[in-house]
């Protein structure tokens, strides 16, 4: 099998606070650590009731210095909201204290919504359509023989690993022209996934970072020791995203019984379109849907992304996918 990630949005449950939501981040590196993942990324998110990532390096330092073999990393910064030598500091700090274990997923959208991306915004001239600049300026930050005259100080010549982030067919674009590995969100925005897969693997430059294209793919997994179980764990995310669409994001909910037989059609084709790319149920199913994935997609890396309500129950998710894909 090929290797497997965790991506961790730091969830913040109902009745819970960010506090919880830090330990249950790194008790879930800790364990992934020792379940064989090959990363654990934390993603960017700002003015989320239910997300506790938002100062995303800060939280990849605290998962680095509870693991020791695992890569901790960004996935991703969203770059508009910063100056790529603010990142090039912050990750350069990151490898000098934790090296060859950091990596750096870089995105384009604010995440977050648009009062809150102004909110965020380094100056009134920042603007997202910059985007492919700011990347070249922060890899070359951290090269050898920079050719700006400002240094970052750590982050010169620590070469630290950069990916591209998308939804779209825009990153793919982007990560074949400069040759970097990209990771595609199909865990929430899987309708472009195949377009951008062969734009990026056809269009690829070899670069002194990558000589020839990985793609590493989101992918939801709620898995369990029956089906039953794994479907009632599923409608925390599942009432989670209905929330996010209808404009009222919340901390993320306990699961109900039969949740989508309570909801009305439109829901449902939402739902059944966002998580598209899921596999849900016990180790038979799990088996099954994520062999399927892979064999369609030809990824080279799965992201494993599980919203599960009960931080036992997320453990022995991630266990029963880890022995999954240990096969």
């Amino acid at each position: 099998m090929i290797p497997f990630s965790i991506l961790d949005l730091a969830p913040i449950a109902e009745g819970s606070d960010a506090s919880q939501a830090f330990r249950n981040t790194l008790n879930l590196a800790q364990h992934g650590e020792q379940w064989g993942y090959h990363r654990y990324w934390l993603a960017e998110h700002h003015g989320m009731q239910g997300i506790a990532s938002a100062a995303t390096a800060i939280l990849i330092g605290y998962v680095a210095a509870g693991t020791s073999t695992i890569r901790v990393g960004a996935g991703g910064i969203m770059l508009p909201n910063h100056s790529p030598l603010v990142i090039a500091e912050q990750f350069g700090t990151l490898e000098s204290l934790f090296p060859g274990r950091i990596d750096l997923g870089l995105g384009r959208a604010p995440g977050s919504d648009q009062a809150t991306a102004r909110a965020l915004r380094r100056n009134l001239d920042s603007d997202a359509d910059e985007f492919p600049q700011d990347v070249v300026d922060l890899i070359d930050y951290f090269s050898a023989e920079p050719r700006q005259t400002v240094r970052a100080v750590p982050g010169t010549g620590l070469q630290v690993p950069v990916w591209i982030l998308g939804s779209s067919l825009f990153g793919a674009q982007l990560a074949a022209s400069l040759g970097l590995p990209y990771a595609f969100a199909s865990h929430f925005a899987p309708s472009q996934m195949m377009q951008a897969i062969t734009i990026y693997r056809e269009r690829f430059q070899a670069s002194k970072q990558l000589q020839k294209p990985y793609v590493m793919l989101g992918f939801n997994v709620f898995a369990a020791d029956t089906d039953k179980e794994a479907h009632y764990l599923a409608s925390s995310a599942q009432q989670a995203f209905i929330n996010l669409r209808s404009g009222r994001p919340k901390r993320l909910p306990p699961p109900v019984d039969n949740f989508l037989d309570q909801i009305h059609p439109g829901e449902k084709a939402l739902l059944d379109q966002i998580l598209s790319c899921s596999a849900i149920g016990s180790p038979e199913k799990i088996t099954e849907a994520t062999q399927a994935f892979i064999h369609r997609t030809g990824a080279d890396e799965l992201m494993i992304t599980s919203q599960i309500f009960d931080h036992a129950a997320r453990l022995r998710s991630y266990e029963i996918t880890a022995g999954v894909m240990s096969q």
